[in-house]
């Protein structure tokens, strides 16, 4: 049964949100926008400011009647975002909003312990950098699954760390709140609170060492048993397949991530010093026919290993994170190509779409966790 308080709590968030996603907004328009009353509105906006989590802004000139005050988000509670990397670890100190003070990027250890100690020292740095802010928590991006309830990670072949608890030792380092996330469920956050996306079946494909996946169904992100939902790049698509980093052969990462562009550049008689996919971008946008050759062949593998996306989901959109997108005219024809050809039914096939993010989509979902803890639904 739902309690006066529940009802409260909704109405404060569903308040919290509109200043969120129209701000500046008055009280009369939260009023309108809502359909609360405005004495109820009028509560609940003095109950956020004395809680710092709204400021008032100037008022605005009306041509006539009294002038309306805006509201906006206080911008000085500040949040922690980390986003860990096989190859490096990235801090930022972000606002409410989703804009970054200050960012640090630091070279991704080997063994555990260490990337733990960069961890903690590259957090206390940012704190540090937020004097006289509110700091709410710390916000962190795995490339691998986690389990929620000991917060430590337990499953990410490509770190190779191994399983590694990361909640109780940044709580005790720092005395604040840690939440955890996998990096493709990060990007969906990140389109859902700052890119606010209509679709409310998506799915966001990350691509770099390996591939994985975030999915969102009916407006909810699907974590399912273990966590362990949106795991495709480790589904296997040719069982006689090269060896992938989990153990199993022939997973789809192993034909359509980073790391298969450029096994399959040097197997074709690449330069072979490149192990840079950023420069294998480049020698392709230049003309170097292995280089391109290697990327329609990532495309290709990349598409039809979406087919099994699309048919099992059948999602509105589907959202490509990565440096592939910044080659998106040779990426996005071969893959939308193949998609269309997995449509079932006569139904249209999803939109497919590279994320205007320039890399920060597992950062800001990172932020992301720590305002959904106060934005979203009781």
């Amino acid at each position: 049964m739902a309690s006066s308080e529940t009802v409260r709590a909704i109405n404060r968030r569903a308040v919290l949100n509109l200043i969120r996603t129209r701000q500046p907004i008055s009280r009369a328009d939260l009023a309108r926008a809502s359909g609360l009353q405005r004495s109820t509105i009028s509560l609940i906006v003095e109950q956020l400011i004395e809680g710092r989590w709204v400021l008032e802004g100037p008022t605005a000139r009306m041509p006539r009647g009294r002038r309306p005050t805006s509201l906006r988000l206080n911008e000085e509670r500040a949040i922690v975002g980390v986003d860990v990397r096989p190859t490096e670890i990235t801090a930022v100190l972000s606002d409410v909003n989703g804009s970054f003070m200050e960012k640090e990027v630091h070279a991704a250890p080997p063994d555990a312990r260490a990337g733990m100690r960069v961890v903690a020292q590259a957090v206390r740095r940012m704190v540090s950098l937020g004097r006289g802010k509110m700091i709410e928590g710390i916000g962190i991006s795995l490339p691998g699954r986690f389990d929620e309830g000991a917060g430590k990670l337990v499953f990410a072949p490509n770190l190779r760390w191994g399983e590694v608890e990361i909640r109780a030792p940044l709580r005790r380092a720092t005395g604040l709140d840690v939440e955890l996330e996998n990096a493709a469920n990060a990007c969906v956050l990140a389109a859902v609170w700052f890119d606010h996306v209509p679709e409310r079946n998506l799915v966001v494909i990350t691509v770099s060492e390996g591939i994985g996946a975030g999915v969102l169904v009916d407006g909810r992100l699907v974590r399912g048993l273990g966590a362990m939902a949106g795991e495709f790049g480790h589904a296997p698509v040719d069982p006689r397949g090269p060896e992938c980093s989990c153990g199993s052969r022939g997973c789809w990462e192993v034909f359509g991530s980073n790391r298969a562009a450029l096994r399959d550049y040097a197997e074709s008689g690449g330069d072979p010093t490149v192990h840079d996919f950023g420069e294998l971008l480049r020698r392709a946008a230049a003309g170097e026919i292995r280089a391109g050759a290697a990327l329609d062949k990532m495309a290709h593998h990349l598409g039809r290993g979406m087919r099994m996306v699309v048919a099992g989901l059948a999602p509105e959109r589907i959202v490509m994170v990565g440096e592939l997108t910044a080659a998106w005219g040779r990426f996005g024809p071969i893959v939308e190509a193949e998609v269309r050809a997995q449509v079932l039914g006569g139904s249209a096939p999803p939109r497919v779409t590279p994320s205007g993010e320039g890399g920060m989509e597992r950062l800001r979902g990172a932020v992301a966790l720590l305002l959904q803890k106060h934005f979203s639904e009781p």
